[in-house]
């Protein structure tokens, strides 16, 4: 389940996060080379990253916000990028530029503390803008619940692409995020589920005050959730899983190792 784009445009340039994209890229790009050296590599990220056992005795603070700009992979900044390219810019408008920039870094360092609090004497740093951008989700589907987002769906090789509302589709991100917590250990590694799920609830609470100005309950009232202005049109993709046929006869057959953030 992956989301293409949403039918919420933005009135203004969203130049905050446009930078953040572009930092994330040149940062990534500026130690790429590292992977070759997986022992240069983790010394990078012990450095710069969440170490959550450092965290829990009070050192290391610093990369509750440093974090947010290393990734361990291109498809895990890909992912991240896709997410903040197309959600990041209606909540900067939202909040306006640098207030959006605080609630982004506010949301990061909270999802990281999530993670410490899942394991706190881990020595496993973890990276990534996926907390942030958990929060800029939160955010979202509070004031836009029922913005239209296009969601690819791939089945072996087959792909579908099916227009959802936003609260669908990020709630299932959500409760995905919880599923994975749950299951996961997160003193192994892998995915800081706990991380998402952080950020996302922080998202939620950081843009309440800013959803109860607007009206709160009212404010859906007067737009059903969608967007308070006309809605992104795009030339319909079609996509077709072709079907099955019968035949008659007897010949018929029938990376580095760490959470990412």
């Amino acid at each position: 389940m992956i989301p293409l784009r949403d039918h919420n445009p933005s009135r203004g340039t969203p130049w905050v996060t446009w930078t953040l994209i572009a930092l994330n890229v040149a940062i990534f790009a500026s130690y790429a080379p590292l992977f070759a050296d997986p022992r240069a590599l983790m010394a990078l990220l012990a450095q710069w990253g969440v170490v959550p056992a450092e965290v829990s005795s009070g050192a290391g603070l610093s990369g509750l916000v440093t974090s947010q700009f290393l990734h361990g992979g291109w498809l895990h900044l890909g992912f991240n990028m896709l997410f903040l390219w197309i959600f990041g810019d209606n909540m900067e408008e939202a909040w306006g530029h640098l207030p959006f920039l605080g609630f982004y870094l506010g949301c990061g360092a909270v999802s990281g503390l999530a993670q410490v609090a899942a394991s706190p004497d881990s020595l496993v740093p973890m990276v990534g803008a996926s907390g942030a951008i958990a929060g800029v989700l939160g955010g979202y589907v509070l004031l836009f619940p029922r913005a239209r987002v296009d969601v690819l769906f791939i089945i072996v090789i087959f792909f579908k692409v099916v227009p959802m509302p936003a609260w669908l589709m990020l709630g299932i991100w959500f409760g995905l995020q919880l599923l994975g917590g749950v299951a996961a250990d997160p003193d192994a590694g892998g995915v800081a589920y706990w991380a998402h799920a952080g950020g996302f609830v922080a998202g939620v609470a950081l843009t309440m005050p800013l959803w109860l100005r607007r009206g709160g309950p009212a404010f859906w009232a007067r737009t059903q959730g969608a967007p308070p202005h006309p809605e992104a049109r795009y030339r319909r993709i079609r996509s077709h899983v072709p079907a099955a046929g019968r035949r008659r006869g007897p010949h018929a057959s029938v990376a580095v190792r760490g959470p990412w953030g």
